[in-house]
């Protein structure tokens, strides 16, 4: 039907028929292969994919990397929020000791005669005191002890101080061991440091994170040193005591009531808690040997 029906009497006229032409099997053999056109299809598809998910898989890599340093970072700066706890880094470090490599500070190294006192037998013995005797108060763990014992140990050498003084002070300023301690009079840490009048002096020096164990004990035995001068060979019991009240703050005995007290505070300390570094000895005896001994002299290795 060509849009009308034959009239009657009509011849009806075909529809014309366009046949298309037969291809033999010649010009399909001749005809070129469609793989070898690089076309975008299926197969441009599945490079594109491959490709993105390459890409993707790279940016994961990427951002678990990130992830992990910042953790490093984290767990190795900051504490937790309640006072007089290990940080974050120590506390795993104890718990999942393979953490230790990764997690643990590494000390900086040191040069010159304090490099070799610190590899010295007696810088192990009085490290390894100080923290049993620290452990042994009932307050701390051993991770943690052995942290805060390496660092006063090594000013001590440094400064000229004995281990005993700095276990004595410290107990007496902060026996809670509480790092972010804060007194009445804005005395930070386990050493009770004065920001306002050490931050500026010591800051550039030692960092001025006082709530951080290492950095207070730094301060506190620097200042120590400061205050406990002694112009002979040995030191003697009145410049320990006057160098212990001027670290107290206690120079006219005006500011602090009982101040006067100070140094016997220290001394009793020492004398029933220091068993590890003391042993037997009095609180004299025991820091009177490494200044006759020279071992702790003042130092001029810088810091």
């Amino acid at each position: 039907m060509l849009g009308r029906m034959a009239a009657s009497g009509e011849v009806p006229i075909e529809p014309e028929v366009t046949q298309l032409p037969i291809e033999d099997e010649g010009d399909r053999r001749a005809r070129a292969d469609r793989r070898h056109d690089m076309v975008p299809g299926r197969r441009g598809e599945r490079l594109s994919i491959r490709k993105r998910r390459v890409l993707a898989l790279l940016g994961d890599i990427g951002v678990i990397i990130v992830l992990v340093a910042a953790i490093i970072f984290a767990v190795n700066h900051e504490r937790p929020i309640f006072a007089g706890q290990p940080s974050v880094a120590q506390s795993l470090a104890e718990r999942v000791p393979l953490t230790k490599p990764i997690l643990a500070p590494t000390p900086s190294p040191d040069t010159g005669r304090l490099a070799s006192l610190l590899a010295s037998p007696a810088f192990a013995a009085d490290s390894a005191n100080f923290a049993a005797d620290l452990v042994r108060t009932g307050r701390m763990s051993q991770a943690r002890a052995d942290s805060i014992a390496y660092y006063a140990v090594r000013e001590a050498y440094q400064r000229g101080i004995p281990p005993a003084v700095i276990f004595g002070v410290m107990l007496t300023e902060n026996a809670l061991f509480v790092s972010n301690a804060l007194s009445n009079v804005g005395a930070v840490g386990l050493m009770q440091v004065y920001p306002k009048i050490w931050l500026k002096a010591l800051g550039d020096k030692f960092g001025t994170d006082l709530a951080s164990d290492s950095t207070n004990v730094k301060y506190g035995v620097y200042i120590l040193a400061e205050y406990i001068k002694h112009t002979g060979a040995q030191v003697t019991p009145s410049e320990v005591q006057k160098g212990l009240l001027r670290y107290n703050g206690c120079v006219r005995g005006t500011n602090t009531p009982n101040c006067r007290t100070y140094p016997t505070k220290v001394k009793n300390y020492v004398e029933r808690q220091a068993e590890s570094l003391c042993g037997d000895k009095t609180f004299y005896q025991c820091i009177a040997k490494p200044f006759m001994d020279g071992l702790l002299g003042k130092s001029s290795v810088a810091h």
